[in-house]
């Protein structure tokens, strides 16, 4: 595995395909995106905590180009301020 200082975690708008959650794991930990994939069904499977992983990570991880998670853009909506 090779040294994440620099990356960023990010979902890409390219080899993605449903929202991109597990291709941004996979790039930033230099691995590839089907065995993210293949994790996420196992720890779905036993136990279906894949699926809530899954779905924070669609929240928190900014799509590539943008500076800010949807969970971000939300939070800023609400309060009225803008990062």
């Amino acid at each position: 595995m090779s040294n994440v200082a620099g990356k960023k975690l990010q979902r890409p708008r390219e080899g993605r395909w449903v929202a991109g959650v597990c291709a941004g794991l996979g790039e930033y930990f230099d691995v590839d995106a089907n065995l993210v994939r293949v994790i996420f069904a196992i720890v779905t499977i036993f136990g279906g905590m894949g699926i809530l992983i899954y779905l924070a990570g669609w929240l928190l991880m900014p799509e590539q180009g943008e500076s800010d998670s949807i969970a971000e853009r939300l939070i800023n909506s609400k309060t009225g301020t803008r990062s």
